[in-house]
């Protein structure tokens, strides 16, 4: 039946593109993926994750997602240490999880206050 997940999408308010890019595109380092044209006019934007999909869609009225969030591998925990340095040094907060013991996630939210995981590979 279900083989994988193709895209994850969050939402974000109209104009959101140029922030989107910069967050996602450029302190995340996600490759933009573009749009197919009839949905280009919509507004938004799509990046790659690895063989899947992250879309930022717009949304009107639009309302941030503060708990529900997709979850991106990193791939070790230096990468994930360095990428935690980028983003606070972009001004986003970093919540390291204290949960799970021996965890390597942080959460952070995105310019439109969407919540983001972001996970070293092979973390539980």
């Amino acid at each position: 039946m279900i083989t994988g997940i193709d895209h994850v999408q969050v939402a974000a308010p109209p104009g959101c593109e140029p922030a989107a890019r910069s967050f996602y595109g450029g302190l995340l380092e996600l490759a933009e993926v573009d749009k197919p044209e009839v949905l280009a006019a919509r507004g938004g934007c799509w990046f790659a994750a690895g063989g899947q999909q992250l879309h930022v869609g717009v949304a009107q009225p639009f309302t941030p997602s503060a708990r529900a969030h997709p979850a991106l591998h990193v791939g070790d925990m230096a990468a994930l240490e360095t990428l935690a340095a980028r983003l606070q040094a972009g001004g986003y907060t970093v919540e390291w999880d204290a949960v799970i013991p021996g965890t390597a996630r942080f959460y952070v939210h995105d310019p439109f206050g969407n919540r983001l995981e972001l996970v070293a590979a092979g973390s539980p």
